[in-house]
């Protein structure tokens, strides 16, 4: 994958979703140039698809009895034979006759399994390794580690060995001969379980594919329930086209976005008789990023003007006079392109001789009740960071300490470091406290972003979503490289770990940049009470819509179109 040629804004993903029918949950993925093979590990189906038509058929029909195929992991084909693992080991079989051959076994059990000229490679979680073995003879000749924690499965082309890993929600790139990871990407859903490249259409470039298998709650209307709804689980799988852009000079990726509109609204509703003279109203608007691209805005129920504060675009509405208890609108609708973003940066791809930039003091210090003075917060910092001088594994040294002490938990107020972390259960905000705390005090850049995420419906097109939290992470600099982001609590999904490192330098599609280091929603008035905040004036309202799926492509750079100034 290379920096594409073609400018934002991205185009309609092409090809589109394949949905087999009467499959439970497909797993391993390959292709044969014509159709895409995978297991359906609950069947034990051997299926054959067509991309352009979703026909599914059963290969082996007349071995289920046997429940040969029951329970395959893995799978790639390789000239004309299929290659799966099942349990340990690792089977190959004629395509034609589909009676399995044992080829190898490992002390755990195996995951992947992808054949390149006179090499298998076959993955195991429970190893936390790839091993390698000599296609003719089965002999031993190496491993490297899995780039991720969860179950991966692979394949191999002559760009390198893929890697897609189920709990990372991710898709690595690595050098075959040596495991180096040369790019990493982020899938746009959860669980992936297969990954394979399908030849395209007349000269145009193969077709990544990735399969996934979940689990998706239902409202499910049962006739015979007194109450009719009742929340129910159905399997869900299918076969999704990944685009991945490379920027190899900033060394990250893009990954399938999705056109989004979302819409911002204070509703002007006082606790108390409040009045108000020479009102200014501030609210960020999305960020322009690596990752997300502000297309259009627009006002709801008052005019703004946009302003630029520490580089970040604000919308700003004025008012004369605000009476006791008047009622109103005030907020933005945008349309805005969202894509995944993954760094694969390297502890080695960092000089630690850069010093910050001027001015970047003011995110090292205490200046949001961060507790840096307490002496529980303190020796949390000496604890997390070690003696570790590199900022990539200080940062992820921080972050893991963290995870290893708080749990997430939804509280009734944010609560300082001092006390969440003394707690040990935090929500997301309680959590960025704390690793801003820790961090800052380790010589880290951080500040606080984000305000929302998408619900991850990307299904469900054209209809209004809205969140039932609002959610926040940070980003923490690094000289010479720039601002990386990291999510606060997400990958907090292991007790004691191993966690994912899905969201260390990356976001997915549904994080929404609100403005960077400055005040979501500020409100300045010459007699506003001291102790006055937007929320004793106004309920806010935030809805999203997803418009369309895009492709990645070059870098963002359009200016705003803003109306109705």
């Amino acid at each position: 994958m290379t920096k594409s040629e073609h400018g934002f804004p991205g185009a309609t993903a092409r090809p589109s979703t394949i949905r087999p029918i009467g499959v439970y949950a497909l797993s391993g993925l390959a292709s044969d140039g014509d159709r895409l093979f995978s297991i359906d590990t609950v069947r034990g189906y051997l299926v054959a698809i067509d991309p352009k038509t979703n026909n599914t058929v059963i290969l082996n029909p007349y071995q289920l009895e046997d429940k040969e195929w029951m329970g395959v992991g893995g799978l790639s084909q390789a000239d004309d034979t299929f290659w799966f693992t099942q349990d340990e080991s690792v089977f190959w079989c004629d395509r034609d006759t589909l009676k399995p051959t044992f080829f190898a076994r490992l002390p755990y059990p195996a995951d992947g399994v992808a054949v390149w000229d006179a090499t298998v490679y076959v993955s195991s979680q429970k190893s936390g390794y790839i091993h390698l073995f000599e296609r003719s003879s089965g002999a031993k000749l190496g491993k490297f580690p899995q780039p991720g924690v969860g179950a991966e499965t692979l394949a191999v082309n002559d760009s390198g060995l893929w890697v897609c890993d189920r709990d990372e929600q991710t898709v690595y790139c690595l050098n075959p001969r040596t495991g180096q990871i040369q790019l990493s990407a982020l899938t746009p859903f959860t669980s992936p379980t297969g990954i394979t490249f399908h030849p395209g259409e007349g000269n145009s470039e193969p077709t990544c594919y990735v399969v996934y298998a979940d689990e998706e709650p239902y409202l499910r209307d049962n006739p015979n329930s007194e109450t009719p709804l009742e929340l129910a689980f159905r399997d869900r799988t299918f076969i999704h086209p990944l685009h991945i852009y490379t920027n190899p000079d900033e060394r990250y990726t893009l990954s399938n976005g999705f056109l989004i509109e979302i819409s911002y609204v204070e509703e002007l509703s006082q606790l108390d008789a409040v009045s108000l003279d020479n009102v200014e109203w501030r609210i960020a608007l999305p960020a322009n990023t690596q990752r997300q691209r502000l297309r259009h805005v627009e006002p709801i129920g008052h005019p703004f003007t946009i302003e630029e504060q520490d580089g970040q675009q604000v919308a700003v509405f004025r008012f004369d006079h605000l009476k006791p208890f008047q009622g109103g609108l005030v907020g933005w609708k945008a349309i805005v392109e969202m894509y995944s973003l993954k760094y694969f940066l390297i502890p080695d791809d960092i000089d630690a001789t850069l010093p910050l930039p001027a001015g970047f003091q003011r995110y090292l210090i205490d200046d949001d009740e961060l507790s840096m003075d307490t002496p529980i917060i303190q020796q949390a910092a000496r604890d997390g960071a070690g003696r570790e001088t590199n900022v990539l594994r200080k940062m992820l040294r921080i972050r893991n300490f963290v995870y290893d002490r708080l749990s997430y938990g939804i509280q009734p107020k944010i609560d300082t470091p001092d006390i969440a972390f003394e707690r040990g259960v935090a929500s997301c905000g309680e959590y960025v406290g704390v690793l801003l705390a820790l961090a800052r005090l380790s010589g880290i850049a951080c500040r606080t972003i984000g305000r929302y995420k998408c619900p991850a419906h990307p299904e469900s097109r054209h209809l209004p979503l809205e969140p039932d939290f609002n959610h926040v992470w940070l980003e923490f600099y690094v000289p010479g490289v720039g601002w990386l982001p990291m999510e606060s609590n997400v990958d907090d999904v292991i007790e004691q770990g191993p966690y994912p490192q899905r969201y260390f330098m990356g976001l997915a599609w549904y994080h929404t940049e609100l403005g960077k280091g400055i005040p979501f929603s500020k409100l300045n008035a010459d007699d506003k009470p001291e102790k006055l905040s937007v929320r004793h004036l106004a309920i806010n309202h935030i809805r999203f819509q997803i418009l369309d799926e895009l492709v990645p492509a070059a870098a963002i750079t359009a200016p705003v179109n803003a109306v109705g100034t």
